[in-house]
């Protein structure tokens, strides 16, 4: 079976993070293995604290994980501390793990930061070199190349000077703003510009479709699929579950 592990943090309400990651691997048929970088305190509203684990705790989950099993595909999600980001880093490199997803989680659905400062600097120097794709939505990007992004052109702008930070891919996720009726995401792999179109579902702010998406690519790569059929599959995957998404809690929709 194919194993997908997750490097992430823990949402306890189950609408992004690695329990996010944990459904959507399952969910797409493949095997779902786990490491936790920080527990959050939060739920649909906000978040409220969190406790991050250290290099070391997060290297003790890893190893086990990658000494018994096969990992086909990986992910990365929350990554809240430069200790973190170095070491999970050092993990991809030393134990020769596949090229990750790197969802560059940053604020949170509610605007709560994620990630400290000097983390953000080493996740772009360390990480991103070593990942299949980075996948920012708008928010991120702009954090990411200090643009302002408001159109299409804006986005290929912002992939370009994310790429050129190392990483083999960008997709910029347009799925936070319409562009014409129109959600709109551009993958930039080898100097090519692939674009996803999708239906903008207004129904406002959704919890954990970033991680949900990312989860999705890496079980899609993990299958044996090619980065653009992987982004195809995980943004129909995506859209179909905020179509779905419940209504529970008092903040945003968790898919």
């Amino acid at each position: 079976m194919t194993v997908v592990l997750t490097i992430a943090g823990l949402d306890p309400s189950g609408g992004a993070g690695i329990v996010a990651d944990i459904k959507t691997i399952a969910a797409l048929g493949c095997f779902p293995a786990a490491a936790l970088t920080s527990i959050t305190f939060q739920n649909t509203t906000g978040v409220f604290g969190a406790e991050h684990q250290t290099a070391a705790t997060l290297r003790s989950q890893v190893l086990p994980i990658v000494q018994d099993f096969t990992v086909a595909a990986a992910k990365t999600g929350m990554l809240p501390t430069a200790e973190i980001v170095a070491e999970v880093a050092r993990l991809f490199a030393d134990e020769n793990l596949p090229a990750p997803v790197v969802d560059p989680v940053v604020v949170a659905t509610s605007g709560d930061v994620l990630i400290d400062d000097d983390a953000f600097q080493i996740l772009k120097t360390k990480l991103f070199p070593l990942a299949r794709v980075v996948t920012p939505n708008i928010p991120e990007a702009e954090k990411l190349t200090g643009l302002s992004i408001q159109t299409e052109s804006d986005m290929r702008r912002a992939a370009e000077a994310i790429q050129s930070l190392g990483a083999r891919a960008v997709l910029v996720k347009g799925g936070h703003r319409s562009l014409n009726g129109v959600a709109l995401d551009l993958l930039l792999t080898e100097g090519t510009f692939t674009e996803f179109r999708g239906e903008y579902l207004d129904v406002g702010e959704v919890h954990g479709s970033g991680c949900t998406l990312s989860a999705a690519i890496a079980a899609g790569l993990g299958k044996g699929m090619s980065l653009e059929a992987a982004v195809s599959a995980a943004k129909k995957y995506v859209t179909d579950a905020i179509r779905s998404a419940p209504r529970i809690g008092h903040g945003a929709k968790p898919i």
